[in-house]
């Protein structure tokens, strides 16, 4: 291994072809995942609301009802719901 200036140059080369390459793999992917959407939108699925879906399964219960609870908060101070009606009609 060769050192330049105190680094060590094969290790280093090693991982910006790693990353390089998973930098591809991820262009591919992300390509794969637009066509999905795309197909899903020519459907009549609504892409946004699928993004939506798609991050929150991805966080835990807890969280999900305190982000709701928050926002139903925050919604209710800038009056977008008359008081006693129910958010979820």
């Amino acid at each position: 291994m060769t050192d330049v200036g105190g680094i060590a140059s094969e290790r280093l080369k090693s991982f910006i072809e790693r990353i390089e390459r998973l930098e591809e793999e991820k262009s591919g992917i992300s390509g794969d995942i637009k066509s999905v959407y795309d197909e899903a939108k020519s459907t009549g699925f609504e892409t946004k609301i699928m993004k939506e879906i798609i991050k929150r399964r991805k966080k835990d219960r807890k969280t999900l009802q305190e982000e709701d609870a928050l926002l139903e908060v925050y919604q209710r101070a800038l009056g977008m719901y008359n008081e006693g009606e129910d958010p979820e009609e």
